[in-house]
């Protein structure tokens, strides 16, 4: 089957020009026959600051998250993304949550857990608590994470263990970071034994409080279980796709059977030893 990622340049608090984008690009994934796509991080608004805005912001990306369930639904596609959302463990406060979207209907939900220091997300966001769900889609059995998720191991395990054979990750990763990204998403694909479809935005902007000024370099990414990158963005908007094969990863599992490996009750004690 064909999958891509959609990279775009995520304008900040323009839900209409966003979505406006976002629907171009699931009907040419749609004409190009792809079964999955996966769109960047925050891809409804940006990141914008949600001081006495949580109740409009997280209506407004609610209302365009079910205009792309209803696209899904038309054009027959895996739709995965994040956006702001209610939060279920502080009331009044957001999360970013990763939505996958299934035919029209809404398969997959989950919180970021790791929200990143140095843009202040911890002022806009609550982070989520509960791992990343593996579903089953059209598209095969897939989890997913957001962005800077992907600097911890814990989710793509889980998400492992729990038979993932296709995992998206929506972000806004910036250039002066690139090499990390690469070699992040690559060793996730290596290690979960599974296709990765990572979606990273284009553009410029301030990010967060703090108005920081980040570029992004459009260098989505879709990665084989081998490690093999087989698309990859070069920095202007629009898919980037490719066909995969996911008995591919079943094979693997196969051949190299790292899960009978593991020492589970050695990491959980080394996990409880003091530093």
């Amino acid at each position: 089957m064909r999958v891509a990622a959609f990279q775009f340049d995520v304008l900040e608090d323009d839900v209409a020009a966003n979505l406006a984008l976002v629907e171009q690009g699931l009907r040419q994934a749609a004409r190009e026959g792809c079964a999955l796509v996966c769109l960047p991080e925050m891809w409804p608004t940006s990141f914008v600051d949600v001081a006495e805005r949580a109740e409009q912001l997280a209506e407004r990306t609610r209302e365009a998250f079910e205009h792309v369930a209803s696209l899904s639904a038309e054009l027959e596609l895996v739709v995965a993304g994040s956006g702001f959302a209610r939060s279920a463990l502080e009331s009044g406060r957001l999360t970013n949550r990763l939505v996958v979207h299934d035919r029209g209907a809404t398969l997959l939900e989950y919180d970021k857990v790791h929200l990143f220091i140095p843009t202040a997300e911890g002022e806009s966001f609550v982070a989520g608590d509960e791992p990343p769900p593996v579903v089953a889609t059209s598209a095969g059995r897939a989890a997913g994470a957001i962005c800077y998720d992907l600097r911890f191991p814990e989710p793509f395990r889980h998400a492992y263990r729990r038979g993932a054979r296709l995992l998206v990750c929506p972000a806004q990763w910036p250039t002066s970071r690139a090499t990390h990204w690469r070699a992040l998403v690559v060793g996730r694909a290596v290690e979960s034994q599974c296709f990765v479809v990572a979606a990273n935005r284009t553009g410029r902007t301030l990010v967060g409080r703090r108005r920081l000024e980040l570029e992004f370099p459009g260098n989505s990414l879709i990665v084989s279980p081998h490690g093999e990158v087989l698309a990859e963005g070069a920095g202007q908007d629009g898919l980037v796709s490719c066909e995969v094969d996911l008995d591919v990863a079943r094979q693997l599992r196969v051949r190299v059977p790292v899960e009978k490996d593991e020492r589970r009750e050695l990491y959980e004690r080394w996990s409880r030893e003091p530093r």
